[in-house]
C-alpha cells in the first residue's frame, strides 16, 4: 500500500476522540512511507490529518474541485489538484490511491466511502475499503450494513469485505492483506 484516501468531516466533531484520532492517522500514514490522499481542505478532521502527515515528514495530496480553491484548501500540501466537479474528485481520488478509509464525517464523507465500497461490489474497484471507527461513531451505519443483508439487498461476502474497527494499526494490517472479492453482485441472478 502505497497511498490512502482518507474521507472524513470538515468539522472536528463533538468528541475529542475523533481530532485525536486523526493525528494519530496522519502519523501513523507518515510512519508507514504512505502517501495522503484527501479533499485538500485546511480544516476539521480534514486538515488534522493532513497537518500530522506533514509534521511527520510524510506526503500529502489534496484533490478538490474549483468550487472551494482558495477558500478552505490547505496551504501546505504537497501537490494541489483542481479538478471541475466532485464526481472527477472522487475519480482522481480513486486512481491515486491503493485504499479508502473513513473517520467520522457527514453526508460527503458517508457518500464518498459508500461509492468506493459500490464500486467493490459491482467490481470496478478492487482495492480495500474501511471504517475507522472511533468511539463507536459507525455503530449504527455497521447494523444498517447488517440489517441490508439480513432484508437480501446486500450479499453477506461484499458487507464482510467491509473492513471496520476502532484501531488503526490493525485496519492498515487488515488492508495491507486484503484480497478483493470475486463474488457476482446480484443476489438472486441464476
Amino acid at each position: 500500500m502505497n497511498s490512502i484516501s482518507v474521507f472524513c468531516g470538515s468539522s472536528p466533531g463533538k468528541l475529542p476522540d475523533y481530532s485525536k484520532a486523526a493525528k494519530e492517522l496522519g502519523r501513523v500514514i507518515a510512519s508507514e512511507n504512505i502517501r495522503l490522499v484527501y479533499g485538500a481542505s485546511n480544516l476539521g478532521l480534514m486538515g488534522i490529518v493532513a497537518e500530522s502527515v506533514l509534521n511527520n515528514g510524510g506526503t500529502a495530496i489534496g484533490v478538490m474541485p474549483k468550487i472551494f480553491k482558495g477558500k478552505v484548501n490547505h496551504p501546505n500540501l504537497d501537490e494541489l489538484i483542481i479538478v471541475d466537479t466532485m464526481h472527477q474528485r472522487k475519480a482522481r481520488m480513486y486512481e491515486l490511491s491503493d485504499a479508502f478509509l473513513a473517520l467520522p464525517g457527514g453526508l460527503g464523507t458517508f457518500e464518498e466511502i459508500l461509492e468506493m465500497i459500490t464500486w467493490s461490489q459491482i467490481g470496478i474497484n478492487s482495492k480495500p475499503c474501511g471504517l475507522l471507527n472511533i468511539s463507536g461513531y459507525y455503530d449504527k451505519l455497521v447494523t444498517f450494513l447488517d440489517y441490508s443483508v439480513e432484508q437480501r439487498f446486500v450479499k453477506r461476502e461484499h458487507r464482510d469485505k467491509i473492513i471496520i474497527d476502532d484501531d488503526i494499526n490493525r485496519i492498515f494490517h487488515d488492508f495491507k492483506n486484503y484480497e478483493a472479492l470475486k463474488v457476482n453482485k446480484w443476489l438472486d441472478r441464476k
